[in-house]
């Protein structure tokens, strides 16, 4: 399905569109359904998505030839949550996310070599390729990284939302999770003290439909994860709609820093690999499902479409992925020619002030002094 239709807003280029699903919302006004936007963004949004979701499928490739290790937990599908909210937010803003973080990653400044050469294990990584797949950081642009523990994200971003609060920042988190750790203690804890005490956190389901290969229905007696909060308010948003989680974003940002405590996005989304590459993610679901979500959907081709609607000519847009694959196998080489981390890394990142401290080497009968 795709936007209703186009309007002119100004002189400017700018225009609204209005969008074909509803928010639904829980104890809160939602948001207008008609959102302002013009040709310059969303041709940011197609390069971004599209530069995700190839850097996702050149990752699936890397993984098939074993040149990445260990787990592997693709985003293709879901690429509007983390473009949407990167337009409505600033870097000043925090994000902390489950181990499906790649995409996060670039959204938050990163570069497809800093994720490429992560999940390769090599010293160009994200973090200097000790921590893979599952933990892109970017600490100066107040990325918390992926956590790889299900749902241990959720009361460190309320943490780091207490922060915030605390030290009087106009800012706030946003918390992401899935609909697989929604029935977390942790986070239901979590909620309860960012509602006591009025924190500007922002919980984040991306419900993807299968916590691992379990559909939502089977897990959860109440699978309207905006409503979960109970005394928090929540909204549903289409997560495969760019705009609609700029609106959405945009929305809660306001909520929180006036000061009205925390909210609950659930973004209805779609992943079309399986959980991890391990997952083929066709036992528990038909191809046909998945196909008829790419065409019906999907978060890239919408924009696409939109843009083809009269604002830029289809050349452009060959020209645009033309660049940007170059960009991602250029980045794969580069990935490849990185090196893994020397033995000096073992014991670097430990400390802030190691005060000299020493740590047993990699024989018992040595130790390292901590640098």
């Amino acid at each position: 399905m795709l936007q209703k239709g186009l309007r002119s807003f100004s002189a400017a280029g700018d225009f609204e569109v209005e969008l074909p699903m509803p928010f639904k919302a829980h104890n809160i006004e939602p948001p207008t359904n008609v959102v302002k936007t013009n040709k310059d963004e969303l041709m940011r949004f197609f390069e971004t998505m599209y530069r995700m979701r190839r850097m996702e499928i050149a990752a699936d490739v890397l993984y098939k030839g074993k040149f990445v290790r260990g787990f592997c937990h693709l985003y293709d599908g879901q690429e509007a949550v983390s473009v949407g909210m990167e337009a409505a937010i600033t870097y000043d803003d925090a994000i902390i996310t489950s181990y499906r973080d790649h995409c996060t990653h670039i959204g938050r400044g990163g570069t497809v070599l800093e994720v490429i050469a992560e999940l390769m294990g090599r010293e160009a990584g994200a973090a200097k390729g000790k921590g893979g797949s599952m933990h892109m950081y970017n600490r100066a642009h107040n990325f918390y990284g992926g956590n790889g523990i299900v749902g241990a994200q959720t009361p460190l971003g309320t943490g780091i939302a207490f922060a915030q609060k605390y030290r009087k920042q106009p800012n706030c988190t946003f918390t992401l999770y899935g609909d697989g750790a929604a029935n977390q203690g942790q986070l239901f804890e979590s909620m309860n003290m960012a509602a006591l005490w009025s924190l500007p956190v922002i919980y984040v389901c991306e419900n993807n439909h299968f916590g691992m290969g379990t559909a939502e229905w089977r897990s959860a007696k109440s699978p309207e994860y905006y409503k979960r909060g109970d005394y928090i308010p929540g909204l549903k948003v289409d997560g495969m709609d760019v705009l609609a989680v700029k609106q959405a974003c945009a929305f809660a940002k306001e909520h929180c820093v006036a000061g009205k405590g925390p909210l609950v996005l659930e973004m209805d989304t779609y992943r079309y690999h399986g959980h991890s590459m391990s997952d083929p993610g066709s036992t528990y679901r038909t191809r046909d499902e998945v196909s008829g979500v790419r065409q019906e959907r999907d978060p890239v081709e919408r924009v696409r479409k939109l843009l083809l609607d009269g604002l830029v000519e289809a050349k452009e847009i060959k020209e645009i992925e033309k660049v940007i694959r170059k960009e991602i196998d250029d980045a794969v080489e580069q990935a490849k020619a990185s090196n893994p981390p020397g033995d000096e890394y073992l014991h670097k990142h430990i400390y802030v002030q190691s005060l000299k401290m020493e740590a047993r080497g990699t024989e018992a009968a040595k130790t390292v002094q901590l640098p």
